[in-house]
């Protein structure tokens, strides 16, 4: 399906303000960045780089007064998300270099405390693939998806612990008992179509079968619509922005995505 997404952000800048920005989805196995517009207004001198994480990166100092990022993109994504029931589970020492990252615990995902009860939700099912659907199971089943409910990322630990959270604290848990089964999984943030409400999304992947998956246990159903802008360990390295010295949030914080025709 065709997509038209957009994002747009207002600040009130109090002092000359440092950003990084993850805002530049980039083409890759399951979308494709036809066109794109990014306006910073006022314009500034901006970097781009690319972080560790294959991530497209915007370096900017915002001024003193208004400021504002907005962003469009037209942009070819799946209708339906890949399934492979069965999908083999890829031994740690066959996993290429760049996956391995994906094992570890990380500050929001404390894998290495896990495996236990990993290891109960996924018993019967066979090694890989099906072992991480069993996870997304669960997750859908006993951890309430509840939009607005927390402001600041939660932990693994602190998600299985209050059993409520936005899509962001499930994919945590979810990537934590992935890895605790020696499945590499990380964090997306990006787009969903038809997402209530429309707002900035995050799922998981996890590498089986010699490739990444999608799961989001926030969703019923393997409808396609996915739109990734930034992967990463978890929420600590996905920030659609991270800004230095005193505290500047948005005031207003905007996003759309819609469906659009191919010419």
């Amino acid at each position: 399906m065709w997509l038209q997404t957009s994002c747009k952000l207002k600040f009130t800048i109090k002092v000359p303000t440092p950003f990084i920005l993850m805002l530049r989805p980039r083409s890759g196995a399951q979308q494709w960045i036809a066109s794109e517009e990014y306006i910073l207004n006022p314009s500034v001198p901006a970097f781009e780089f690319t972080d560790d994480f294959g991530n497209l990166c915007q370096r900017l100092v915002a001024s003193s007064g208004d400021f504002m990022v907005s962003t469009t993109a037209k942009i070819m994504t799946s209708d339906i998300v890949d399934v492979a029931n069965g999908g083999e589970f890829i031994s740690v020492q066959n996993l290429p270099d760049s996956v391995l990252k994906y094992l570890l615990p990380s500050r929001y995902c404390e894998s290495d405390c896990f495996n236990e009860m990993a290891t109960e939700i996924t018993q019967n099912q066979s090694p890989g693939y099906d072992q991480v659907a069993a996870v997304e199971h669960w997750l859908r089943q006993t951890i309430r998806f509840e939009p607005g409910s927390s402001s600041f990322p939660s932990s693994a630990i602190e998600v299985n612990k209050v059993r409520v959270g936005v899509c962001r604290d499930l994919s945590h848990l979810g990537i934590a008992l992935c890895r605790s089964l020696s499945i590499p999984a990380r964090m997306v943030v990006g787009y969903f179509y038809t997402l209530e409400p429309m707002e900035l999304h995050a799922w998981f992947e996890a590498y089986v079968a010699g490739r990444w998956y999608t799961f989001d246990a926030t969703q019923n159903s393997k409808k396609g619509g996915y739109v990734a802008i930034g992967y990463g360990r978890d929420a600590a390295d996905v920030a659609i922005y991270n800004q230095f010295g005193p505290p500047v949030f948005p005031y207003e914080e905007a996003v759309q995505v819609t469906l659009s025709d191919s010419s």
